[in-house]
């Protein structure tokens, strides 16, 4: 069966990075993340770092890392392939991969698209300070 005729899940991945390599060369590991996404034939819908913090315990020598988030969708048949290659990663410490049904999948689409284009809240206050200025 072919990825064509194949059906495709709806997937969110939350993948535990190494933070100094992160730190360090962002692009690259964003990139190399969705180069294992698309060896695993994932149409990646939309992605950003969530948050970065101290671990619960050590992981590979690490106290820190930063958790990665991915929406995606790709043919079931693949998942071994996907916890294969992100096992095989050196920047990739652990990450989780929960199945969702289609409404939950969009509207956690829409949060993370909503979030990555709301302003900072420095922004927020620039903004505020702007237009009190303007009304005197």
């Amino acid at each position: 069966m072919s990825a064509a005729t194949e059906t495709m899940n709806y997937y969110e991945g939350m993948f535990l990075i190494h933070s100094g390599r992160f730190a360090s060369d962002s692009e690259g590991i964003t990139k190399e993340l969705m180069e294992i996404l698309e060896k695993c034939e994932a149409e990646v819908v939309a992605h950003r770092p969530w948050t970065e913090g101290k671990l619960a315990y050590e992981i590979e020598n690490q106290r820190k890392g930063l958790h990665f988030l991915v929406m995606f969708r790709m043919p079931p048949t693949n998942n071994t392939q996907l916890n294969r290659l992100c096992q095989l990663s050196d920047n990739i410490l652990r990450h989780l991969i929960i199945k969702h049904p289609q409404s939950l999948f969009d509207a956690n689409v829409a949060s993370i698209t909503q979030s990555a284009s709301a302003p900072s809240s420095s922004d927020r206050e620039e903004d505020s300070a702007e237009s009190s200025d303007e009304e005197e």
